[in-house]
């Protein structure tokens, strides 16, 4: 490869990063046929193909996604730099784009990101979705961080990272006046349950508390969403697997109990970023506190 040509990089990058040929070439000023013409240079100067071409559609391969890696740390990296040359200062608002996983728990995405709340200069961009549509937009630089309670399989051809970042522990919640106050599964014979739905983590963790007692659950739902799992935990009548917290204020008004903690079962909580990409520091900075208190929790336990 020959020297990197910068300049083709930064078409590259504000293309790859605006997904819109026709934009970027208004914006900079230049015919979208020259704006091609560089881009297909450094894709020549690299000798990989660097997006998928599909009528006007452009859509980055996984080289295209690496290359975009190392150029926002680049062209971010000279964004602050202008930044303190023209004014003497760092940008003065942080912009960082959260990805929510839609069934996860609201009590730990506003605790997670609590720390950030009273900084005047950080702005938080929230987008609740599912995991697949989340991850995509990682991938794509739409997003800085995903919140998720599904931890995502990482190997070197992936460029994402994850990142445990909180627990809560996992407990049979039910109607406050049906508690059998046996050890389990004594007096639970009878009585139906409402679950999170399979795969996820705390539904293994249970399944595989039953098989060690020998005991069959009555399943009277299944649900991947920790909200409406709360619903049902509150109006069915029947037992529920939900962290503790979920139905704090309920327990407090005594329509509902904590039975029993799950022993080693918890709801896991992630942080999922690009691998080698610019990040706003005031997200490095609570990724690497929560990272600080992961290890101290571990030591704990």
């Amino acid at each position: 490869m020959s020297r990197l040509n910068y300049h083709h990089l930064y078409y590259f990058w504000r293309v790859a990063t605006a997904g819109n040929l026709t934009r970027v070439a208004a914006e900079l000023h230049v015919s979208q046929s020259a704006l091609s013409s560089q881009i297909r240079q450094l894709e020549d100067s690299m000798g990989q193909v660097l997006f998928d071409r599909s009528g006007r559609t452009l859509r980055l391969t996984e080289w295209g996604q690496q290359v975009l890696t190392y150029a926002e740390d680049i062209f971010r990296k000279g964004e602050e730099l202008a930044s303190l040359v023209q004014q003497g200062t760092a940008p003065d608002v942080q912009v960082i784009r959260v990805g929510v996983m839609s069934t996860m728990s609201r009590n730990f995405v506003d605790s997670f990101l609590s720390p950030l709340l009273p900084d005047p200069q950080v702005r938080l961009v929230l987008q609740s979705r599912g995991i697949a549509e989340l991850l995509d937009n990682l991938a794509s630089h739409t997003l800085d961080v995903v919140l998720s309670n599904i931890n995502v399989t990482v190997n070197p051809k992936r460029i994402w990272q994850s990142q445990l970042v909180g627990q809560q522990p996992v407990s049979v919640v039910g109607p406050a006046d049906r508690n059998p106050l046996t050890p389990f599964p004594k007096g639970f014979e009878r009585m139906r349950w409402i679950l999170p739905s399979p795969p996820s983590e705390i539904r293994s963790g249970f399944d595989a508390f039953c098989s060690s007692h020998q005991f069959e659950p009555d399943i009277q739902a299944e649900v991947d969403d920790m909200a409406m799992l709360r619903l049902l935990a509150r109006d069915s009548g029947a037992l529920a697997i939900l962290p503790q917290v979920v139905v704090r204020d309920e327990i407090q008004r005594k329509e509902l109990s904590e039975y029993m903690e799950l022993p080693r079962v918890t709801e896991n909580f992630y942080a999922i970023t690009v691998k080698r990409s610019y990040q706003p520091p005031a997200l490095r900075a609570l990724l690497q506190q929560q990272s600080v208190s992961s290890r101290v929790l571990q030591k704990e336990d």
